[in-house]
């Protein structure tokens, strides 16, 4: 292809990425979404589609300078995927722990809460300089922070693939697989402001520093003492880690201790190992660890979630099987079924897994043209999995949803092996197929896989769990109902408790005391009010009884009333015992008398 139908081809991919942008930052929401998907433009998803199609086509086919401004355009790309909450000007983005760190973020901001005083202060620390500075919402500022963590992900992962093999084509195909986000799963890792899961996308710059750490060579890239200027980089990056989630730290380090120790086998079995020649990664590893010990051991929410660990892991009803076959018979009752949502949500993780899992065997059998340096860093990585693995089981007899988050770390490391094992895999079907026909088949394998990916990158109805749209009506009815509370009556919603709403509010801190819902859970008792009977549908106390449009789309339609019927939500209005307080498009609330 010559030049200029690739910089016409650029030029396009670019325009169509501005082109989508424009359009979505047009179309701003008119009430809750229940999909970011649908609600956002045809047009928008025609404008990224384009993108990406040229970002891959010019990825996969070209070289130097036009293969990095194609990566540029995916990564770009994708960038403004992860965006579209704030370029669809959302209020808020995410429930749950999103509106706890919100809470956090008003605690910096109105001085009830320092950030040495949080275990994980690094979002909340940059959303306050991004609201202080900027002159923006807490809630954007949130939401900018989240695209801010994301963004060395795409950047970093085909460095490291690039440093590893020296090869333009793993560097190109590690790019495309980073845009798949495999990291998220939406069970346990989400995309939106949720530290664990932000943590994981700065995870591969602490990987790049190894990489670079190990390839040291020569005295001019020491500093005295032998010190590598990678060995602060890294230090560097792990602190910034561990300020996101300590979780995460917890794993670079265990990566870093598994990399010591295949250190230390390899010398004992041969001196001119290749392995053996490159500088020891115990002095990282011991350094991180003590940081992890001395920010941790102090902090009380540690040691709580560390005692909760031990006790689900003795305890024989905590665990997964009850959790997934309870689930799985919901699935069912609403027309759905675990296959297909493991088609949706892990399919493309699992094939790009096993291509991982057999091009490690292909490099450990001698069935590479890798160097002897490449192959050692790929038995790096692959043996830091298992380590990384057993914490998985670990965690998954334990506190389930740990596991599910140890698997996005796991995920970080097998999109670097993915994206050099896909580099190899069509670099041999070159050898049957032509390069263009193997590029081609390339091209059209990636982008089946980023298409699944990048839609179930956000919660939506087709995973069955609707978008977390908090509209700023629907924020606004909370808050009026914190104002407006009396006689510390108690709070139950409809699906969906307060307190969270109460933390984004008060500030998480600044409203520790506060009482919501009496411990009882904060959500109606399902039998009670599909029965009619809302005065004791809250065990016999007087209560608020809470309801958002959010409510009603995950009760009423994705879960097919499975749980609460319109029926018993629209009869509460009639019932002598209930009055309506608070209403507006988004948001209702009711004093109800108990029994």
């Amino acid at each position: 292809m010559n030049r200029t139908l690739l910089n016409t081809a650029l030029a396009v991919g670019f325009l169509a990425l501005a082109f989508a942008i424009g359009v979505a930052r047009r179309s701003p929401p008119s009430g809750y979404e229940p999909s970011i998907y649908t609600a956002t433009p045809t047009l928008t998803w025609l404008g990224v589609g384009l993108a990406l199609a040229i970002a891959i086509g010019l990825t996969i086919g070209t070289r130097g300078p036009y293969q990095a401004g194609a990566m540029a355009l995916g990564g770009l790309t994708v960038t403004a995927v992860v965006s579209l909450p704030v370029i669809r000007n959302y209020h808020f983005q995410g429930l749950g722990d999103a509106l706890t760190h919100l809470g956090w973020v008003r605690d910096f901001t109105q001085g009830t809460m320092t950030p040495h005083e949080l275990f994980y202060p690094g979002l909340h620390s940059i959303a306050t300089a991004v609201h202080m500075a900027g002159g923006i919402s807490m809630e954007r500022a949130v939401m900018m922070s989240v695209i801010i963590l994301f963004v060395p992900f795409v950047v970093f992962v085909p460095l490291i693939a690039r440093a590893i093999t020296g090869t333009a084509g793993a560097a190109g195909f590690a790019a495309i697989v980073s845009w798949m986000v495999l990291p998220v799963n939406n069970v346990a890792t989400h995309m939106g402001p949720h530290t664990n899961s932000n943590a994981l996308f700065i995870v591969p710059v602490a990987l790049f520093a190894v990489v670079a750490y190990l390839g040291r060579r020569g005295d001019l890239e020491r500093l005295p003492f032998g010190i590598s200027p990678f060995t602060f980089l890294l230090i560097f990056v792990g602190a910034g880690i561990l300020l996101v989630h300590p979780q995460q730290m917890v794993n670079v380090v265990v990566v870093l201790a598994a990399l010591a120790g295949v250190q230390m086998l390899a010398s004992l079995r041969s001196a001119n190992h290749p392995i053996s020649t490159h500088p020891r990664m115990h002095t990282p590893a011991v350094l991180l660890g003590v940081l992890f010990v001395l920010w941790a051991a102090a902090n009380e929410r540690f040691r709580r979630a560390f005692s909760g660990l031990v006790y689900g892991l003795f305890v024989q009803d905590i665990g997964t099987g009850a959790e997934v076959g309870q689930r799985g018979g919901s699935l069912t009752e609403i027309g759905g079924s675990l296959l297909e949502l493991f088609v949706l949500m892990f399919l493309v993780a699992a094939i790009i897994g096993t291509i991982a899992a057999l091009f490690v065997l292909a490099n450990w059998l001698g069935r590479t043209q890798l160097d002897s340096d490449a192959r050692a860093y790929i038995t790096y990585l692959a043996l830091a999995l298992v380590p990384l693995f057993g914490m998985f089981l670990v965690y998954f007899f334990g506190t389930p949803t740990m596991a599910f988050r140890q698997v996005g770390f796991i995920y970080v490391l097998l999109t670097i092996l993915g994206g050099i094992a896909l580099a190899h895999l069509f670099g041999w079907l070159s050898g049957f197929l032509t390069t263009p026909g193997s590029n081609a088949l390339a091209a059209i394998f990636v982008s089946a896989c980023l298409v699944l990916t990048l839609m179930t990158l956000f919660a939506s109805p087709t995973i069955y769990q609707p978008t977390q749209h908090v509209t700023e009506q629907q924020q606004f009815g909370y808050d009026t109902a914190l104002e407006t509370r009396a006689d510390e009556r108690l709070f139950a919603g409809f699906g969906y408790g307060i307190s969270r709403y109460g933390d984004a509010y008060h500030g998480t801190e600044a409203g520790t005391e506060i009482n919501y819902d009496g411990g009882a859970g904060g959500q109606v008792l399902v039998e009670e009010f599909e029965r009619g009977n809302y005065s004791g549908a809250y065990h016999g106390a007087d209560y608020y009884f809470t309801v958002s449009a959010f409510d009603e789309t995950r009760e009423l339609e994705v879960y097919q009333e499975l749980h609460h019927s319109r029926e018993a939500l629209e009869e509460i209005e009639g019932d002598p015992d209930v009055n309506r307080l608070i209403s507006n498009d988004e948001f209702r609330m009711y004093e109800v008398e108990g029994e």
